[in-house]
Parts: structure tokens; sequence; C-alpha cells
């Protein structure tokens, strides 16, 4: 995601203020009063999220949630370590967890892609419960959307899956899907 901060001022002004157009899209009463928990891996698409939540001119309030799913060994503790190290360094609340997420696909007889999103969400509705947050917001971006459009095609989709995914979803939305 550093690589994102050395782009050229103006392109990343552009981005923030699509970014914050979108956010605000979502929300018609505005984004004052609102909590937003941040799913945060420590990939690119995520950091960016969450470095365009804390430079904001909206000041949303937000705070980040990182699950390890323990699938790719050191690299796996080292997203989570740099994640939180972020969060520190940013004064942002950090909440983590991690899963033996292979352990729990063979138990419910999933695939381990299909546990580790059982496994997240139920984790992240739990956090927003708990903590009193309003929105969870996933960096899903345009990339995203456009792969998922083809994978819905290969599968022969119906008129739904010619749409990509959705900009919001309830409480989920994803303010970098037009980025």
């Amino acid at each position: 995601y550093l690589y994102f901060w050395k782009l050229p001022e103006e392109i990343i002004s552009m981005i923030q203020k699509e970014f914050d157009k979108n956010l605000t899209s979502f929300l018609p009463d505005g984004v004052e009063g609102k909590r937003f928990l941040l799913a945060v891996s420590g990939g690119i698409d995520s950091m960016t999220m969450a470095e365009l939540f804390l430079h904001s001119p909206l000041k949303p309030r937000f705070a980040v949630a990182c699950v390890n799913f323990k699938l790719r060994g050191e690299d796996s503790d080292l997203d989570q370590a740099s994640v939180g190290q972020w969060c520190d360094r940013n004064g942002v609340r950090f909440h983590t967890i991690e899963f033996d997420t292979k352990e729990y696909a063979h138990t419910k007889s999933l695939s381990t892609q299909m546990a580790a999103r059982e496994l997240r969400y139920s984790w992240f509705y739990k956090l927003m419960e708990e903590y009193g947050y309003d929105y969870l917001s996933v960096a899903h971006n345009q990339d995203d959307s456009v792969e998922t459009l083809f994978l819905n095609l290969l599968r022969g989709t119906g008129l739904k899956g010619l749409a990509g995914i959705r900009s919001s979803n309830g409480v989920i939305i994803r303010p970098m899907l037009s980025i």
C-alpha cells in the first residue's frame, strides 16, 4: 500500500474524492455519528481503504478488524502484525483474531475459501454488535467487480450476475468499488 502514497498528489486527491463521494452515497444522513468497521487483511486494497478512511475530510469514526486464517504460514502472521502496527501508528482501534481455517473447513465440509468467508463474516457481525459499529466496509474495488462479472459469465449467470458486486448490501459497504 505504500506504493499508493507514492502516486502523484493529483491522482491521490482524485481517488480520495471518489472514495468520499462513494462513502457519502451510502449515508443519506451523512457520515457524522456513524461508526465503521473496516475489514483489513494487510493487502494493498484493504490498506489503501484504511488510508482513505484515515485521510478523509469527512472524518469518519472507524476501527479495523483483521483476520489471520493461518493459511500462509509466516506471511499470514506478518500481515496481521503489519495491520496492527499501522493501527498503533495512527491511533486506530484494532480487533484481530486467528482461526484454524483448514480444520473448520474439514469439520464443516466446506472449501477453504467458503470456510474463511463464513468465519470472517460471523466474527465481523459479532464485533459490530458488541462494539456498536454501524457499517462494515470491505475493500472490493473495480477490478474485483469485473472479475466477479467474468466468473459469473463462465458459470452461466442470469441477469443478476451481470451486475458484478453490489456497492452495498445492508450494513456492508464497498466505497472503493468504482476505483
